[in-house]
């Protein structure tokens, strides 16, 4: 393992959630790469997102909750600059064997990876009232 990935691993630190020998490269993946680096950038997340209301979404802060939540929810799906700026925070915390196993099943992983992010920051919506 080189010096990078050697960082790398210890900066995230453990597996988050459960890892069994029935669990499929998928959840593995999730729980051993995904949800420690989703947990790492948390508020790097919170920042952009932030960032992209102020940009985009400027009447955000006069929505309902549940607006919020799909606006949180349609601005990762579907604005593709945005989607890929989050990836790109992600993937760059890939060790290099884990980025090989990423790009044999991108599609999958990508869709997990959005949904896993899209989840923590709707359980966070609070955060991106215009008090804090």
């Amino acid at each position: 393992m080189n010096h990078r990935d050697k960082l790398i691993k210890e900066i995230r630190g453990e597996s988050l959630g459960n890892v069994s020998n029935q669990s499929s490269s998928e959840e593995l993946f999730q729980n051993e790469v995904l949800r420690p680096i989703l947990e790492l950038q948390n508020d790097l997340f919170i920042a952009s997102f932030l960032n992209f209301i102020s940009k985009y979404k400027r009447d955000f802060y006069t929505k309902s909750v549940e607006n919020k939540l799909s606006i949180i929810e349609n601005a990762i799906q579907k604005d593709i600059k945005f989607r890929n700026a989050l990836k790109g925070m992600i993937i760059a915390l890939f060790t290099t064997d884990e980025y090989a196993l990423y790009i044999q099943n991108s599609s999958n992983l990508n869709k997990r990876m959005m949904n896993l992010l899209i989840e923590r920051l709707k359980n966070q919506v609070q955060l991106f009232d215009e008090d804090n």
